[in-house]
């Protein structure tokens, strides 16, 4: 960059400081309420070194980050990625703006970062890993984050560079524990593990015979005469086995945490962690516990900044007339990036559900009048007409142009800033929304009203307006149709936005919000990959099969739910875990290797069980004949990690039919393709 370059570039950061404070009072203006958000101007270099470091300056030495950064500034390089910034969930909340950015670009920067600082502020699972909560006797603040991770950093550094410990095991070991970390119950908040004796039960205790005999050190030949196989299976046959836990543990990292050992390969057993280790575990599984909320909200959060940040910069002119066409450009870029488009879907549903939230208020309205039902609500209504009714009055829309005609009386204005503007102290032509107040902002950015949405009302389906007229209590009634329009709440989508807010993650938003309206409106569809001519097909456009894949994708981030069934396989002290199947089979080979880094946690044998899909050739020929899909057959399976090899064998069906799902099937292939 040049040095006139970086001096232009530089101006538009120190002249930032409006903008942001702007748009921190126009996001309370929106009823919005973030965390307090302090930016920060960094350079190319800077950006893609917190983007490797998930937003923070300081994380534990590890590769990880290295890989991260050379594929964040090769896509950069190769294939037209840019950075505009990055926000991390914290309180204060820290925002990073990139100085070779343009002003419109900023402002937007700006404007999406009090969006995701109110989500961060105000979601429930967010929640989970902060004080706030008055009912769990926090003190209504949210993380400490860079702090936390600073002091995890110079933990695992201080015993990377510890003499007494190689730091080549280190790394392994943080690379075994990270092969793990979804491996959590992102449901629960965290809590740390507390080892010493908190069951009553220690891992001696817990121990079977034969890890009792290896700790006496005995000869083989001892060992074989005195204590051979038959004589140890009858004494497993005499013990009453223990298992544990009672119920199956979803958050294995906690688990061997507090059960777990090392492999010792110099010994050739299962020897008790180092204290390192342990402490290591527990940091990398406290991180997964604060970054898990990321993950489980990305369409929910993105889509939330996405519609506040198009909201502020296009519908309130944040952005200015000469910036403008830029913003929108980058804006259909990143809406239009391909594949599964977090910030589109996610935004197209927010505008759905305020949508819909306030065709309900207006159909409620109008069901209410004087000969209207639900069976002649299409017939009778006149939608233009109700259409220029909910238009937003013109001191609302067009506010400098009637500045001396806003009443300070009226709940819409803010009596005060009129007054101010009305002395010329307030710019109204760049800051219009300062005049208003919440009520006069939800009626002037009135989402039925928009050019995109009207005929919106006049979509709803009979079902709808059946199922709305059976659940409605209030009998009072309305003489006409403009009196029921009148009493319209235009506050109820944006005030029923801020509750799904707070309580969903895109598992149950995806879950209750995605319809077959909205599926259809957007062209969603779902493809599958057929056996029959080893090729991908479009097979439904149905809301229940888009719900599918989508939840699929959401679910427990997306990867298989594995949980701990048994720290005491078999009385063997062997660790059997299972997979919760769900129609979708394992990749065996990365189960293989996943068994072996469990391995290294455990340091003793390591199960999974799991139901396998098999095909018979016979059938999949002829299957292809007939242009249909082979029935495959469900066998249950065990895989076994002993510390030298895995073994895959198949096991009673008896053993795995409580793990499968029943009543959950993620394949939308239809009986017959078409051909």
């Amino acid at each position: 960059m040049s040095t006139d370059d970086h001096v232009r570039k530089q101006r538009i950061a120190d002249g930032l400081e409006e903008p942001v404070d702007e748009a921190a009072n126009l996001a309370e203006r929106l009823g919005l309420s973030p965390y307090p958000v302090n930016y920060w101007i960094v350079d190319y270099d800077e950006m893609n070194e917190l983007i490797a470091y998930g937003g923070f300056q300081q994380r534990y030495p590890h590769w990880r980050w290295g890989m991260k950064y050379d594929r964040q500034r090769k896509q950069g390089q190769f294939l037209g990625g840019k950075a505009f910034e990055i926000v991390n969930n914290d309180d204060p909340a820290h925002a990073f703006l990139q100085e070779s950015n343009e002003l419109a670009d900023q402002k937007a920067v700006i404007t999406h970062v009090e969006a995701h600082a109110d989500f961060f502020a105000n979601n429930e699972w967010f929640g989970l890993f902060t004080d706030r909560g008055v009912e769990r006797g926090g003190d209504g603040r949210g993380p400490d984050a860079s702090a936390m991770l600073a002091r995890h950093s110079e933990a695992i550094e201080e015993y990377m560079q510890d003499p007494e410990i190689d730091r080549s095991e280190v790394e392994k070991w943080i690379d075994h524990v990270l092969c793990l970390e979804d491996n959590i119950d992102q449901h629960q908040p965290y809590v740390r593990v507390q080892v010493d004796g908190e069951d009553g039960r220690s891992d001696e205790e817990l121990a079977d015979v034969a890890d009792q005999l290896e700790d006496l050190e005995l000869s083989e030949e001892v060992r074989h005469q005195v204590f051979d196989d038959e004589w140890l299976d009858a004494q497993r046959d005499d013990e009453e086995a223990v298992t544990f836990p009672e119920e199956p543990e979803e958050d294995l990292l906690a688990f061997l945490r507090k059960h777990g050992r090392q492999y010792d390969d110099e010994a050739g057993k299962a020897v008790e962690m180092a204290d390192w280790q342990r402490e290591i575990l527990e940091i990398l599984r406290r991180e997964s516990y604060y970054f898990a909320p990321q993950k489980m909200t990305k369409v929910l959060n993105e889509g939330w900044a996405a519609y506040w940040e198009s909201m502020m910069m296009g519908e309130e002119n944040f952005a200015g007339d000469d910036e403008f066409l830029l913003y929108a450009e980058h804006q259909a870029r990143v809406l239009g990036s391909p594949g599964l488009n977090p910030y589109k879907l996610g935004k197209e549903l927010w505008e759905y559900v305020e949508n819909s939230v306030n065709r309900r208020e207006v159909v409620e309205r109008l069901l209410r009048v004087e000969g209207i039902t639900w069976r002649n609500f299409q017939d009778v209504i006149d939608f233009e007409r109700v259409q220029e009714l909910l238009e937003p009055e013109p001191r609302l829309v067009d506010v400098p142009g009637h500045l001396d005609e806003l009443d300070p009386d009226d709940p819409r204005v803010d009596a005060e800033t009129l007054a101010t503007a009305r002395d010329g102290d307030v710019d109204v032509e760049q800051y219009p929304w300062k005049v208003l107040t919440y009520d006069g902002l939800v009626e002037r950015h009135y989402s039925l009203v928009k050019p995109q949405y009207r005929g919106f009302v006049s979509r709803i389906s009979q079902n709808e307006l059946e199922r709305i007229s059976r659940y409605m209590f209030d009998d009072a009634r309305y003489d006409s149709v403009e009196d029921a329009v009148a009493d319209v709440d235009y506050a109820r989508g944006w005030d029923r936005m801020r509750e799904i807010r707070e309580s969903h993650n895109d598992v149950t938003f995806l879950d209750e919000f995605l319809t077959q309206e909205f599926v259809d409106e957007h062209n969603y569809f779902t493809y599958e990959y057929t056996r029959a001519s080893d090729e991908y097909r479009a097979t439904s456009t149905e809301a229940a099969d888009v719900k599918k894949k989508l939840l699929l994708q959401f679910t427990n981030f997306g990867k298989p739910t594995i949980t701990v069934a048994d720290g005491n396989y078999r009385n063997r002290n062997e660790l059997l875990l299972t997979h919760q199947y769900n129609g979708v089979v394992l990749d065996v080979e990365q189960a293989k290797d996943t068994l072996e880094r469990v391995f290294e946690l455990w340091g003793r044998p390591v199960n999974l069980l799991t139901i396998d899909k098999e095909y018979d050739e016979h059938d999949v020929e002829v299957a292809r004949r007939r242009d249909r899909e082979p029935e495959p057959e469900e066998v249950g399976k065990r895989l076994r990690y002993d510390g030298e090899a895995v073994t895959v064998e198949q096991v009673d069906w008896s053993a795995v039919e409580h793990l499968a799902a029943d009543d959950v099937d993620y394949d939308t292939k239809p009986d017959e393709w078409l051909a």
